[in-house]
């Protein structure tokens, strides 16, 4: 990605410098928060909504140093989140609203978040109560070495997606999919509501792609970067990688080609409107 005169956003809440990074010791971790870990499997699209009292514990200060990898991760995030900034406030205003922007929190191991104790091992993800993504930059090796999914753009895309859930929670999205998975007949119906919610992110994702490719901001085997990572992420490929086997069923993320086709979806048009998956 070419971002060498792109801004750094000052949403940016650095909580690493803070505590020199924090371990969760000593807490409860609770049946609810191993169930979501189960059926997140992944490492990152975690939307934490309605999740609360993961338990309580004490943080062990543990000395943190940014390697020099991480802090161009540093520089990549904030940069890639004042594009989002840009690309939203602008489509917001042209549709007679006003965009206020998620904070981008960095941290550490643990931390609290207004959803329950957020840690490294769910991936990024989305807080939809104080509007915050959560975000422990130690991710992107995971990305490399278990995802198989390198790259500026792909980690970018990891960033974008979560900044898709945010304008779902912005546009009421978030709050209408809340109560048709509180209202839904069976947890096969919940799951495919979170499916829908998250392949819509990965079209917001797309969205946004599409606006940085018109501003010349790509380079040479980006695209193909973040094609990876969204089929790098599929329930079916972490399940069977996992598990050996793959449990259609429980899917709450959607499948690689699904993930794929709706961030490619939005990556071609540029426009969210495209992005209606419930309706497909």
């Amino acid at each position: 990605m070419r971002l060498e005169n792109e801004r750094e956003s000052r949403n940016v809440e650095d909580r690493r410098g803070q505590s020199g990074g924090r371990r969760l010791v000593g807490g409860r971790k609770g049946g609810i928060l191993g169930f979501i870990i189960l059926l997140v499997g992944a490492y990152y699209g975690v939307d934490l909504s309605g999740i609360v009292n993961f338990g309580e514990g004490q943080y062990e200060q543990q000395p943190h140093i940014a390697s020099a990898e991480e802090q161009e991760l540093n520089t990549l995030s904030r940069k890639v989140l004042y594009t989002t900034e840009r690309i939203w406030g602008d489509y917001f205003k042209q549709n007679g609203m006003t965009y206020q922007a998620p904070t981008l929190v960095l941290y550490r191991g643990a931390t609290g978040t207004a959803c329950g104790t957020g840690q490294s091992v769910m991936g990024p993800f989305y807080c939809p109560a104080d509007e915050k993504i959560y975000l422990d930059l130690a991710f992107y090796d995971d990305m490399k070495h278990k995802l198989r999914a390198a790259g500026d753009f792909a980690f970018a895309y990891v960033i974008a997606h979560e900044v898709g859930h945010h304008i779902q929670n912005k546009l009421g999205i978030t709050q209408q999919t809340q109560r048709a998975q509180r209202n839904a007949t069976s947890q096969k119906a919940a799951n495919q509501i979170s499916v829908n919610v998250e392949l819509q992110a990965d079209c917001f994702a797309g969205v946004w792609g599409y606006q940085i490719q018109r501003e010349g901001k790509l380079e040479a085997g980006d695209v193909e970067e973040a094609f990876l990572a969204a089929e790098a992420v599929g329930d079916d490929r972490l399940q069977q990688q996992s598990q050996g086997r793959v449990i259609p069923d429980s899917f709450t993320h959607g499948s690689s080609a699904q993930r794929l086709a709706w961030f490619r979806k939005g990556l071609q048009s540029g426009n969210p409107s495209v992005c209606n998956t419930f309706n497909h």
